[in-house]
Parts: structure tokens; sequence; C-alpha cells
């Protein structure tokens, strides 16, 4: 799910943490896991520091049973600890396997692992990345809830699943407590995501400079779809976008962005979906959105001027965006995120 769709009530949760304020992930290694996605919440999550340089999460790797695991790599993964560290953890995440095809088909967990998972604390975060959501799906925890996966899968997820509500045309879904991902690299998206949903997006934004990302991608899952390439001399709406981000608080209609791009209505709305894998008008608001989330946490301006210089035109209209995207009004969002520490450490 886009960002502008999420679910939650508040900007983000009021987990347990531990002793020292941090919250508390556990990254649950099954065998066949690919390095790449396990290794990205220790690199996301651990780029996120406080005002005093003290990090905000404490990210530990675990197996169903404590004992080491194959990577798909060929090399093995020695945990930090077991199942208690599922148990103790506000977030569990859970990556892919290539270990157990038997998911493929809608068959069982490993006993070890389904123990494992009974063992997390009602209430606890619970997120897949790429086909983890296949984990998820089995232990009976995505019944009734949206989700995705790679796109690639999504028609065996939802064959093996068909009580899952599969979306694979998103980089990410936020159901509120359970979080799910497409492919490898959107795993990045959302742990960025959740740094934004815990701490903001000033947050969100250094963590994703330390890692060398951007901190938001446009678009979804279909614009990595395979498809023909187009001739070189197809003109894209790459340059347009580029320019509106530099006009976002001005009147960008449909009509004027198709005259930056020299194209027709037509031509502009089919191409910018193709490329971006959303329309015009929710990308705008998209991007709008995200600049008043910023304004909102960096800033000491009114509402009026925040709505102003985003392009919403009214306060009513920033509160009435914010709270369908985010489920809080711009006041609650700045009483939640903006602090002087953010500003002065430049976050």
């Amino acid at each position: 799910m886009s960002e502008m769709q999420w679910p939650c009530t508040d900007p983000r949760p009021d987990p347990s943490a531990d002793a020292a304020g941090r919250h508390r992930i556990a990254v649950l290694a099954l065998p066949g896991v690919p390095p790449f996605e396990l290794g990205i919440p220790s690199r996301v999550f651990g780029s996120v520091l406080d005002a005093d340089s003290r990090p905000l999460y404490e990210v530990t790797v675990c197996t169903a049973d404590g004992a080491p695991v194959l990577s798909d790599a060929g090399f093995t993964v020695q945990p930090a600890a077991g199942p208690e560290a599922l148990a103790a953890a506000d977030t569990v995440i859970v990556p892919p396997t290539h270990a157990m095809p038997e998911l493929g088909r809608g068959g069982p967990l490993p006993p070890e692992v389904t123990a494992a998972i009974a063992g997390i604390r009602p209430g606890t975060r619970l997120v897949s990345i790429c086909a983890g959501s296949y984990v998820l799906a089995a232990a009976g925890l995505l019944d009734g809830r949206p989700a995705t996966t790679h796109w690639h899968l999504a028609p065996e997820f939802r064959r093996a699943y068909p009580r899952v509500k599969v979306d694979e045309e998103v980089l990410f879904v936020d159901d509120g407590d359970v979080l799910t991902s497409a492919g490898v690299a959107a795993g990045v998206d959302l742990c960025l995501h959740m740094i934004r949903r815990d701490h903001g997006a000033a947050a969100a934004n250094r963590a994703a400079r330390i890692c060398v990302v951007p901190p938001w991608r446009d678009g979804g899952q279909a614009q990595y779809i395979d498809r023909p390439v187009p001739e070189p001399t197809v003109a894209t709406t790459t340059a347009t976008r580029a320019w509106a981000l530099e006009h976002l608080g001005e009147p960008l209609s449909l009509t004027r962005l198709a005259e930056h791009a020299r194209m027709s209505l037509r031509s502009f709305t089919r191409r910018f979906r193709d490329e971006v894998g959303m329309t015009p008008v929710q990308w705008l608001t998209a991007q709008r959105l995200e600049l008043a989330k910023q304004l909102l946490e960096t800033t000491d301006l009114s509402i009026d001027l925040v709505a102003h210089r985003c392009g919403f035109g009214s306060a009513n209209s920033l509160r009435a965006h914010m709270r369908t995207a985010f489920g809080v009004s711009p006041a609650s969002y700045r009483r939640t995120f903006h602090t002087d520490d953010l500003v002065e450490a430049g976050v």
C-alpha cells in the first residue's frame, strides 16, 4: 500500500521497549534465507539515532530453535538468539525462505516455526519482507487482511492463500499491526516507512541518507513488471515530475503537466501511469503530503501556510487529506513529531 493509504489512526505505535528505551526488533532467519533481505532490518533500523546519537532500535537476528541456519547463498547464519527473542520483541520481521517450497502450495509450517510464532506476544507488530509473506500467511496471520508480496509470486500466493486480500501493484501494505512488502528492495521502503511512522519523516530521511537510498520511491510494483521497452524516441514524464516537485505550491492541473511534457492529455496520463504505477493526481497528492509532513516537523509555519506551500490551497483541504492518508490532523502530527532536538540535530 502506498503511503497515501495508511489505515493507522496514530502515526506511530506506543510499544514497550528495552531498558534503554529502544524498540526491540526480532528478525526471524529461516533455512534458505537470502542474505540481502536478512540484512535489511539491521542496516536500516541501525541507522536511526536520537539527538544524543543513541540507537532507537535494537535489532536481533534469531532462529526458530536457536540453531544456525543455512542461507540460500551457501553460508551458515549464526543467530544471536532463539525463539525467546520473538516473545520479547515489539516488532517481528520475517524475511523470505527459499527452502520451504510447500508454502507455495499452502502447506504447513515446520513445527518449530509454528511454535516460535505462537510465542509472539499479542499486539506485536508483524512484518514480512518479500516472500516472507508466505510464512505469515501459512500461520494464518494474514487471513482476511490486505497484503502484498513479489508481483511474480502473486498468482501462486493467491491460489495458496485465498483468504488473503493480495495487492501485487504496491511496494508495501501497512495494515496497522501487520505490514508486508513486495520483492527485495521494497523491504527497504517498508523499513523506512516504519521509521517514518515511529519517529517522523525527518528521522526516516536521515536514515535513508545514511543508507544512500531514496527516502521514498514513487509508485508501486507496476513500474517493475516486465513490459516491452519503449523506443528511445518515446517521450517520458521524468522531466515533468522533477519540474512538478519544484512547483508543488502552484496549481498543477493535468493539462498543465501534459503541456510541460509536450504530450496530449491522454498520452501523458497513460505514460505517467506506466512509468510510476499511479495516476498523476495520486502522485501529486503523495508528494504534497510528504512536503507537508516535513514542514510540520521542521518549521513553525501555520497550518494555513503549510497548506498553501504544499499546494493544498487551504488548511481544511490539508486536514482532509492528512486524515484520509494518515488518520491524524496536521496539528496532531506536529505535536507528535515536531521537536527542537530533531531540528538542531539536522535529522
